[in-house]
């Protein structure tokens, strides 16, 4: 079944804000069985959305589209949806109904703009948007199926996950199944060369990457033609089951190439899977950062339930915090300065007595773009780990810019504490 995603908004053409519907959307289109024929972004122009909603309607069965259903002049996706379908907008009182009640709770009241969010295509199906005010429609064209969703992210997730897949579901080819596995420590290249020749060994399996920055996601895809026997009462395998059970032969080759990489899978986090990995032993973990400025504490708090076992994420940037806050020695700082092994273990070791925690993670550095020195070129980090088993410091040389630096610096941090969990 071909389906495609249509994202609009001027942001978007003019390069003022990143796309990260359109990926997310045909990955999880894919993930469904889907094949995605395209990935459309158009501005925010009546003549150019009508002309890209009737040319996807005619390759695509499926099209999923997101952005313009706010309450600005530029908001022109239902209007011109209508105009394609040649039928006037209507209003939808539920819809309006529900704007209200939302704008109430922030002791707003609804004005021309917001209301026009529940104003529809006639003969449209809605959507509800129970985390925004604007709604989503469902309509038709010829003999395609249209979803419109709003622009922010979370919103259209929400919507699409509630809304979009049970309605879709039903349409999926049972002729595939994918498994996402996510990986970090190597790059694109040699993840590649690792598994050169698992297509080969599983005809009918695709390996796909996608590279985000410091993780590579590596997709297995496995596809099974139908045949005449998958009818009712054959004995034949299913289609869908012969997909999975080929996709996961290959899997396990693929993990047995990357263990030493692979930490998770489909929408798995790196901060995620440290975490559980301290639930799982009932450990507590507490955090002193320099160079990193606080991203290690980013990371974790970001996922829900941190406070089951985050106890202190210090960000000591100064050398006096380092003293005042951790108890490292001046003698120390003076002896062998802020970036150094010895540092970096007084810091683990500081914040593990001041929390009682029982896994402390500590990291110094220099993340440039100034500061380096031969002895201590701009991406040297070390990090530090204390626990009950002592303190265990690795060096680094990072290479990248700062962010890139800080990035890396503070995945290795939480992998040296997954490790800890043993």
């Amino acid at each position: 079944m071909t389906c495609a995603v249509l994202c609009i908004g001027t942001e978007l053409t003019r390069g003022e804000l990143v796309d990260t519907n359109g990926p997310w959307l045909a990955a999880a289109l894919t993930d469904l069985g889907f094949e995605v024929l395209e990935k459309a972004t158009v501005d925010d122009d009546r003549a150019r959305i009508i002309s890209a909603v009737r040319r996807l309607a005619g390759v695509a069965r499926v099209i999923v589209c997101t952005g313009g259903l706010g309450p600005t002049t530029d908001d022109l996706t239902s209007e011109a949806v209508a105009e394609a379908l040649g039928v006037p907008t209507e209003r939808d009182e539920p819809s309006l109904d529900h704007i209200r009640r939302r704008l109430e709770k922030l002791g707003r009241t609804v004005s021309p703009t917001n209301a026009k969010q529940a104003d529809f295509p006639r003969g449209a199906e809605i959507l509800p948007n129970p985390i925004g005010t604007a709604p989503g429609f469902q309509v038709g064209i010829g003999g395609a199926l249209l979803f419109f969703m709003p622009g922010v992210p979370r919103e259209m997730m929400r919507m699409f996950e509630e809304q979009i897949v049970p309605r879709i579901r039903p349409l999926a080819p049972s002729e595939s199944f994918q498994i996402r596995l996510r990986t970090f420590g190597l790059p694109e290249s040699v993840v590649g060369e690792r598994l050169g020749g698992v297509e080969a060994a599983f005809p009918g399996v695709t390996i796909g990457y996608r590279a985000h920055f410091p993780e590579i996601e590596v997709k297995v895809l496995a596809r099974v033609k139908s045949e005449d026997g998958d009818g009712e009462g054959s004995k034949a395998p299913k289609t869908d089951d012969a997909a999975r059970a080929l996709c996961e032969r290959a899997t396990t080759e693929v993990r047995s190439r990357l263990a030493d990489v692979i930490y998770g899978e489909g929408h798995d986090t790196f901060a995620g899977v440290v975490g559980r990995a301290l639930r799982a032993r009932g450990f507590t973990l507490a955090i002193a950062e320099s160079c990193t400025g606080g991203l290690v504490g980013h990371m974790v708090t970001r996922e829900p339930g941190a406070s089951d076992f985050l106890l202190v994420d210090a960000v000591t940037y100064a050398n006096s915090a380092k003293t005042r806050l951790l108890g490292v020695g001046e003698d120390v700082l003076r002896g062998h300065g802020a970036v150094s092994a010895e540092v970096a273990a007084a810091m683990a070791e500081g914040v593990r007595r001041v929390s009682d925690a029982d896994i402390a993670l500590s990291l110094t550095g220099v993340a440039g773009p100034s500061g380096g020195t031969a002895e201590k070129p701009v991406g040297t980090v070390y990090l530090a780990v204390a626990s009950a088993k002592g303190t265990l410091v690795k060096h680094r040389v990072f290479p990248g810019e700062r962010l890139q630096i800080q990035t890396l610096a503070s995945y290795l941090g939480l992998s040296l504490v997954r490790e800890a969990c043993g």
